[in-house]
């Protein structure tokens, strides 16, 4: 599907809007962070830590993120990826499948691309710099097009393509910040998950950091979906049905919204953050990640954007 119209015409015969979103949060407390075998208590759930990843654990699972987002990023907005230079490294290296520039005709659109691809690829050489001779190789990283990649796959978990059919997230404006709507939110949430298991305060501030700016182009990307979106509804559809496509791969906890305001009229609050009841972001363990990372909600420890798995210890999908 490679042009804007099509694409719309498609959210529009799909779309559908979630009942009872956050039905669940009011009716449980938060449940425990899980991430590369260890437990951690929440706000409403005290469990002892078992057998707890070490920072350098932590980094290289996020590392391996921030592989995944610079490569995107770099080339839809430059048409050229990360140098050779910043990823090697240990565990198993890999190649980038697809990824071109994409043609923006929103200015803005072009510029926040540039500027998120740039933020990115600092975070991959602050990383690297910080695990030094420990940082993990970027893994086999697919980032493609055709009706077999991952982001295909991922449109038609959500119901935005049909079987056979192709989701091109370089063919237009929309359809880049609906790509990049799939990595935004999970990369909060991730980062946020992790920051209870950081022991170094050194590493722990750098990483509440990147979570912040991590945050910042979820919220760019967000808010253009949703300036789009007034006038084009179809594109607030689409962002609730990726979020709902996520929620089914990571387990019965809703961890998800998409950018459908509430209220009418004078009364429209607009749902640029995505909050739990008390007003704070949602967490995901590693292992949730990568049910999404892996396309697959069941454990496993490979698929999806990341076709041979990612490289280091925390590398298995949670069971859901």
């Amino acid at each position: 599907m490679d042009t804007a119209p099509d694409l719309i015409e498609a959210l529009d015969a799909r779309a559908r809007r979630r009942d009872g979103r956050r039905d669940f949060f009011r009716a449980m407390g938060a449940a425990a962070v899980v991430a590369g075998g260890a437990v951690v208590a929440t706000r409403t759930s005290p469990v002892a830590a078992q057998s707890a990843p070490t920072d350098a654990d932590i980094l290289n699972f996020a590392l391996n993120l921030e592989y995944l987002e610079a490569q995107f990023y770099l080339y839809a907005a430059t048409g050229a990826g990360l140098p050779t230079t910043l990823t090697g490294g240990s565990g198993t290296p890999g190649a980038v499948s697809g990824g071109r520039q994409v043609n923006f005709t929103d200015t803005a659109v072009a510029a926040y691309a540039r500027e998120i691809a740039a933020d990115e690829r600092a975070h991959v050489e602050f990383l690297r710099t910080a695990l030094g001779t420990s940082a993990v190789a970027q893994p086999a990283i697919d980032i493609g097009v055709g009706p077999n990649s991952a982001f295909s796959a991922a449109a038609r978990a959500a119901g935005l393509i049909g079987a056979g059919e192709t989701f091109d997230p370089y063919a237009n404006d929309e359809n880049f910040l609906l790509a990049a709507f799939i990595f935004e939110d999970v990369g909060v949430t991730a980062y946020k998950g992790a920051a209870p298991l950081i022991t170094s305060k050194t590493f722990l501030e750098a990483a509440a950091g990147i979570l912040a700016v991590e945050a910042y182009h979820a919220a760019i990307v967000r808010t253009t979906l949703y300036a789009k979106g007034i006038a084009t509804p179809a594109l607030i559809n689409a962002t609730e049905a990726i979020s709902d496509a996520r929620d089914s791969l990571d387990g019965s906890s809703d961890l998800d919204q998409g950018v459908r305001p509430s209220g009418t009229g004078a009364s429209t609050v607009s749902n640029i953050v995505p909050l739990d009841p008390d007003g704070i972001a949602f967490s995901r363990s590693a292992g949730q990640t990568l049910n999404i990372a892996y396309l697959n909600r069941m454990s496993t420890d490979r698929g999806g954007f990341f076709p041979a798995g990612v490289n280091g210890t925390i590398r298995t999908s949670a069971a859901n």
